[in-house]
């Protein structure tokens, strides 16, 4: 989870150095409403389990697909030597 974002601390902050309060108040709600799509370490590791077993599962159809080409080769040569 992100860490919660102090709008009121950040909003005050930003009026100590010039903000005029309306603007202070409206950077800090937006940097508060951008914080949700942000991902979180957790996120990041469920994303690399998911690719671990997404490459796992493309080695095994590129191992299932070069036996099915040798067959077919295998076939090919066999019918043009009959």
């Amino acid at each position: 989870m992100a860490a919660a974002f102090d709008t009121l601390s950040a909003a005050k902050e930003l009026q100590a150095a010039g903000f005029e309060q309306t603007q202070a108040e409206a950077v800090a709600r937006a940097i508060r409403a951008g914080q949700g799509n942000l991902a979180t370490k957790d996120d990041i590791g469920a994303l690399r389990a998911e690719l671990g077993a997404l490459r796992a599962e493309l080695g095994a159809i590129k191992w299932v697909l070069g036996l099915l080409a040798a067959l077919n080769i295998a076939i090919l040569v066999r019918l043009l030597l009959i």
